[in-house]
This record gives C-alpha cells, sequence and structure tokens, in this order.
C-alpha cells in the first residue's frame, strides 16, 4: 500500500532523487515547522550541522518507517472523529508525511479529511481545538483586512478558499467554525492535484452567526453577535476581494466555499469578471453531476438531451423561495403536485437530483417509481454529509434490482444484491473537480473563470471512466486514481484556456502534459544540508618567484 501511489508519481524527472533546500533556520525551530521538520528522517550529517543532534532519539528513519507508524495507529481508531484529529496533529507536525499518509490511502483518508467527517469536525470544532489554521477575518476588522494579510507568513499564495460559514455542508450557519471546511478543501489542493501547500491559503470571514446553540456556547470562538447582513457585509468582503489581489496579484485563484445561496450566486455574479474566481458549491458540483450523467449516458445509450431531469432542493438544506438565480430552469406546473413523489410519477424523469440537504427524502416509493418508468433509472443523492444524503446506495440498488445507475455526494460502500452481484456506487465528489481546475487555473495564469472551462472539466472526467468501471456501477473513476485524473484534467483544462485566449502565463507551454506534471509537488523529504562542491584545479597558494 506505502507505494500505490508513488509508482505512478515519479515527477520531475530533471530533478536528482536528493532535492536540496536552503534554510535559515537552525536548531529546534527546524523541528517544530511542519513545513521542514522530517522527524526521525533527518541524517545524522543534517543532524550535526543543523543543531539538533541530540534532540532525537538516534536512529536514522526512512519515511516509509515513518508513514508505516502513523497508518498503523490509524487502523487502530474506529472512530472517525477521532481519525480526524490525529491526522490533523501529523499535519501540524510534518506536512510532508501527513501528505504522504493521505495521498497513500487516499479513498480511506478523503471521508475523514473531508465530506463527511469534516462536517462533524466542524460542529466540534471549539471542543477539539489544538492549533489555528488559515486566517481568521471578523466584521470588526473593516479598513485592516490588508494588514491581516500582511501577517500571513506566506508571500507566494496562489489559491485562496473562503466561507462566511453560514452554510457549511447540509448543517447550516457553523460561524467561524466553518473553518475546517477551507483548510480541507486546501488538503484537496495538494493531495489530489499537487498544488505546493505553503501555496494555498485557507479563510474564514466571521461576520456573527444566527445558530443560537453556538451564540450560547462558551467554547464557540467566533463573535458572539447575530449575523450582520448590512452594507457593512458587502464592504468587508469588497475590501477582502481587492486585498488579496492587491498582494498576491490578479490571478491569485480564490474559490468561495459554503456562503448562504443567497449571498453565493450574488457573489458570483459580482465578481467573476473582476476577478479570478469561482464557487465551488455552484459551479463545481455542477460539473462533477454533469460528468456523472455524461458517464450515465454512455450506460443507457441515450444523449443527455433527451433526458428529463428533476431536481429536489435548491442545494442550502432549508426551504425557500424560487429566486432568481433559479427562475430560468422554472416550469409551469405539471398539475396536481403535493409531494415530490407526485412530480415523479407526473413528469415522469429519467433522472432524479438530489441536493435539498434535508435527508432521506428519496423515499422507497420514488426510488421504485423510477424504477418502474425506467429501465436504466439515474439517482443522484448528491447532498453532505452522509446523513443528509437523499437515500442510501443500497436502497437505490435494490429497490431497482440493480438497475439504476447511482452517484452519491458522501461516500457509500459496495453493495451486494440477491443475485450475488457487487456494484459500487459512485461519488459525486466535488474533489474530482475543483483540485484539477485549479491546477489548471494556477499554471495558465487565467485570470477570470468561466462556466466553459467547469464544463471541460466535466466531459475530461466522463471520459476517464473506463468501460469495467462502468459496468461496476461506478460513474467516475476509482478514488486511488485521483491524482492522475486531476493531472489529465488539468492539463485538458490548460489547452483549452490557451486555445480561448483566457491564459496569460507566456511564454505557452509546448508539451503541456510535461509541463503540469514538472509542476506537481510531492512528498518526499528535502535535503538541509549546505550545498558544498569543489573548485577542481584551483590553487590557494601563493605562487613561487620561479613560477
Amino acid at each position: 500500500m506505502l507505494s500505490r501511489l508513488r509508482t505512478t508519481w515519479s515527477l520531475r524527472p530533471c530533478v536528482s532523487v536528493c532535492r536540496w533546500a536552503h534554510t535559515k533556520e537552525k536548531g529546534k525551530p527546524l523541528m517544530l515547522s511542519p513545513r521542514t521538520n522530517k522527524g526521525m528522517a533527518f541524517t545524522l550529517e543534517e543532524r550535526q550541522i543543523l543543531g539538533i543532534h541530540g534532540l532525537l532519539p538516534p536512529k536514522v528513519e526512512t519515511q516509509d518507517t515513518q508513514a508505516m507508524r502513523f497508518q498503523n495507529n490509524l487502523k487502530k481508531m474506529t472512530d472517525p472523529l477521532e481519525k480526524y484529529i490525529y491526522l490533523m496533529g501529523i499535519q501540524e507536525r510534518n506536512e510532508r508525511l501527513f501528505y504522504r499518509v493521505l495521498m497513500e490511502d487516499i479513498e480511506e483518508l478523503m471521508p475523514i479529511v473531508y465530506t463527511p467527517t469534516v462536517g462533524l469536525a466542524c460542529t466540534q470544532y471549539g471542543h477539539i481545538f489544538r492549533r489555528p489554521k488559515g486566517l481568521f477575518i471578523s466584521i470588526r476588522d473593516r479598513g485592516h483586512v490588508r494588514s491581516i494579510l500582511d501577517n500571513w507568513p506566506e508571500t507566494n499564495v496562489a489559491a485562496v478558499v473562503v466561507t462566511d460559514g453560514e452554510r457549511i455542508l447540509g448543517l447550516g450557519d457553523l460561524g467561524v467554525y466553518g473553518m475546517g471546511i477551507p483548510v480541507g478543501k486546501l488538503c484537496l489542493y495538494t493531495a489530489c492535484a499537487g498544488i505546493r501547500p505553503e501555496r494555498c491559503l485557507p479563510v474564514v470571514i466571521d461576520v456573527g452567526t444566527d445558530n443560537e446553540t453556538l451564540l450560547h456556547d462558551p467554547l464557540y470562538m467566533g463573535l458572539y453577535q447575530k449575523r450582520d447582513r448590512s452594507q457593512a457585509y458587502d464592504d468587508l468582503i469588497d475590501e477582502f476581494m481587492e486585498a488579496v489581489v492587491e498582494k498576491y496579484g490578479q490571478d491569485t485563484l480564490i474559490q468561495f466555499e459554503d456562503f448562504g445561496n443567497h449571498n453565493a450566486f450574488r457573489f458570483l455574479r459580482k465578481y467573476r469578471e473582476k476577478y479570478c474566481t469561482f464557487n465551488d458549491d455552484i459551479q463545481g458540483t455542477a460539473s462533477v453531476a454533469l460528468a456523472g450523467l455524461l458517464a450515465a449516458q454512455r450506460a443507457v445509450g441515450k444523449p443527455i438531451t433527451e433526458h428529463r431531469v428533476l431536481f429536489l432542493g435548491a442545494g442550502e438544506g432549508r426551504p425557500q423561495e424560487t429566486d432568481a438565480n433559479q427562475e430560468a430552469f422554472v416550469h409551469d406546473s405539471p398539475g396536481d403536485v403535493q409531494s415530490f413523489l407526485d412530480a415523479v410519477n407526473t413528469i415522469k424523469p429519467t433522472a432524479i437530483i438530489g441536493v435539498a440537504g434535508a435527508g432521506r427524502l428519496f423515499t422507497h416509493d420514488v426510488i421504485k417509481a423510477m424504477g418502474t418508468l425506467n429501465e436504466r433509472p439515474i439517482i443522484f443523492a448528491l447532498s453532505n454529509p452522509t446523513n443528509k444524503a437523499e437515500c442510501t446506495a443500497e436502497d437505490a440498488y435494490k429497490l431497482t434490482d440493480g438497475r439504476c445507475l447511482f452517484a452519491s455526494g458522501s461516500p457509500f460502500g459496495p453493495v451486494t444484491l440477491s443475485d450475488g452481484r457487487v456494484l459500487t456506487p459512485g461519488q459525486g465528489n466535488n474533489a474530482y473537480i475543483f483540485p484539477g481546475v485549479a491546477l489548471a487555473v494556477i499554471v495558465s495564469g487565467v485570470r477570470h473563470i468561466s462556466d466553459t472551462v467547469f464544463l471541460e472539466a466535466a466531459k475530461t472526467l466522463a471520459e476517464q471512466l473506463t468501460d469495467k468501471e462502468l459496468a461496476e456501477g461506478r460513474l467516475y473513476p476509482p478514488l486511488s486514481n485521483i491524482r492522475e485524473v486531476s493531472v489529465q484534467m488539468a492539463v485538458k483544462v490548460m489547452e483549452y484556456v490557451y486555445a480561448k485566449g483566457m491564459a496569460f502565463r507566456y511564454p505557452e507551454p509546448l508539451d503541456k502534459n510535461g509541463f503540469v506534471r514538472a509542476t506537481v509537488w510531492n512528498t518526499q523529504y528535502d535535503s538541509f544540508l549546505p550545498d558544498t562542491y569543489d573548485w577542481p584545479g584551483v590553487n590557494f597558494s601563493p605562487k613561487t618567484k620561479s613560477e
């Protein structure tokens, strides 16, 4: 298992096996920084030269041994939150080892560092807090956002993920506790697409919370005030966007995450032509859902244009009136429809997509109706976390005799049918989309991200699903291949943005595949030994008179 992904990722063919990294730090600070700490993998020579000899046990370990130790410890744990705390502890101590462990077992650990466990971690953020991660900006900091950015130690930031905590997954308003989401997203930027972790900045903007439980929780870590919905809120977001670009450059990628829908669409319209920005909840979700539909059409044998798709919910986890963002997709009432089951029986969709965030709304009767109406019904239960999904994979498969094409937002395990067939449900995880898109945007110098970029990403993702995987019930490639999926997506998107004149980094790389792979960060330790070398033929003795 330790070498499962490493054999695929022999990156940077022009770089020697042992890389040198210059560091001015010496002694204990080297071991306290997760960026430079190697634990017991510091060589004897490094220990002696860098002033840390004697501060570690005598043994010099390989990263393989270190990874094995942490993986063995993880296997002993059964509670997902305990695993999350343990993994985040590794990240706080040894960054490269953390990503090594995460990448080596991405299928098992992505549900820990990301949905669904990250949702639980957010709800418990103030109770499991150990060390701050990311940047915290509050409504009280208006007029001083730039100075707060100046406090961030890294100066070469390329990607920012920002939330105001109002709609964390399907869990609602968690205020400053939402920081777990930008942290988790950026973990996947690195693990899935190889974007250097020091170039990633997680941000939470605290304007209060309407969550009464948090407002009365003595361990809550944000402002004890109702959410500010005045012009001051908009002014703060404007100031934040301007400060990021002023400090890090016009092509800095800013990903909006888990804002309330009423603000998410508004900010996307407001900023998309002015900044390099996208909203993963809107564009990323749409892209991964489209990729699933494109894969499903291969199994059904019917073009996507001939499908009738019925959506349940607006992606916010609470009832709301139709707003301007949805008006273009609203149809006249089909008649007397009192329930979602009525809608299915009346409209007779070929696909249903759940984004309500309200739990098991795809009832047994709904699933059976879809199975009666369609030979291969398409059922996407995309709400997160797992307990908010519209149905389980087991219900979807068993109630349609294994005929349905199923995908979910959070992971479900393989399902064994009564006839012995084993079907592996697809996970419509945005992590298939946003890391690859982000990598392409960063290396291409894109300044504005159009919806067509996400269309290109969806097509690329669907094309990477093999016929064998489709026959197993998958609508997406295995998560174990997500690094390769992300890199191939980045290459395709890079080709697209240069062809459409959207890229601003020149000269344009001729070998885009090689260029992307050469930029990808890997988890091997750097050497901190000074770069020493000889001067052959140089004589330091003065010449004699006879010479």
